[in-house]
């Protein structure tokens, strides 16, 4: 049988791995094959990077989902074709608590479904919540590596330049930690094709603290180009490739 290559990824069944990590970036696809054990790249095709390698023996792959659930829902539908079984978030959010500042870094346990895309899938009533497994993992390869991480709900919204003030406080009293754009379809379309998945985020910026991405000088290093936030871009890289091996090892026991 001839080989068959999704659409959009440009993969094919061979050229992913069971565990996945998804940064939105694509040019974050190459700092987590950095990470990797002979890494190689499968595919660079209308924003969606992908490189496979391993670590430590265990197969990985890295693809980018781009900005935003309906790019990110894409990717899980033909990762998922093509053997991918657990995903796993790596990305970056704004602060929704006083408390959790620039360059802290949160573990997500399930998403508010403020997107669109999700609900083309399933009800509202139908919750997004990461696998407890993942969440497990990469708690414990954050206690591992001596890296504090926030663990709780973010918020998933579809519209990156609308802060409805009044939305930002009711979630921010009901303890979501932060906002991001890409959790709760990924989470959605995993629990309806039992996989298991996940997510860790770098946080940019304090919307409490009007601490958000916005215009700035050249040369500026603001947002996620903040020296803070890049090192803990580096950390929930090296988080979630230890959560890896922990749940291969326990797949194994």
């Amino acid at each position: 049988m001839k080989k068959r290559i999704q659409p959009h990824i440009m993969c094919g069944v061979g050229d992913i791995e069971k565990y996945v990590l998804l940064p939105g970036d694509p040019k974050r696809v190459e700092k987590i094959a950095a990470f990797f054990d002979e890494p190689r790249c499968v595919s660079d095709y209308r924003g969606f990077v992908t490189y496979s390698g391993k670590v430590d023996g265990i197969g990985i792959s890295a693809c980018s989902t781009g900005i935003g659930c309906p790019s990110a829902a894409i990717v899980v539908e033909e990762l998922t074709r093509i053997g991918a079984e657990t995903l796993i978030r790596v990305g970056t959010a704004g602060s929704l608590q006083p408390s959790i500042n620039m360059g802290d870094i949160v573990i997500a346990t399930s998403a508010v479904r403020a997107d669109g895309a999700s609900k083309a899938f399933m009800p509202v009533e139908y919750p997004a919540v990461a696998s407890f497994e993942v969440i497990s993992a990469l708690v414990q390869a954050a206690k591992k590596l001596k890296k504090k991480a926030h663990v709780g709900m973010v918020w998933s919204s579809d519209a990156f330049y609308c802060d409805d003030p009044a939305t930002v406080s009711t979630l921010s009293k009901a303890h979501v930690l932060s906002v991001e754009m890409e959790c709760s379809t990924i989470f959605t379309l995993a629990g309806m094709k039992r996989l298991k998945s996940g997510a860790i985020l770098a946080v940019d910026g304090n919307i409490p603290k009007g601490i958000k991405k916005s215009e700035f000088e050249p040369g500026q290093k603001t947002g996620e180009l903040d020296e803070r936030v890049q090192k803990a871009i580096q950390d929930e890289i090296n988080i979630a490739i230890e959560a890896v091996k922990l749940l291969d090892r326990y797949s194994l026991t």
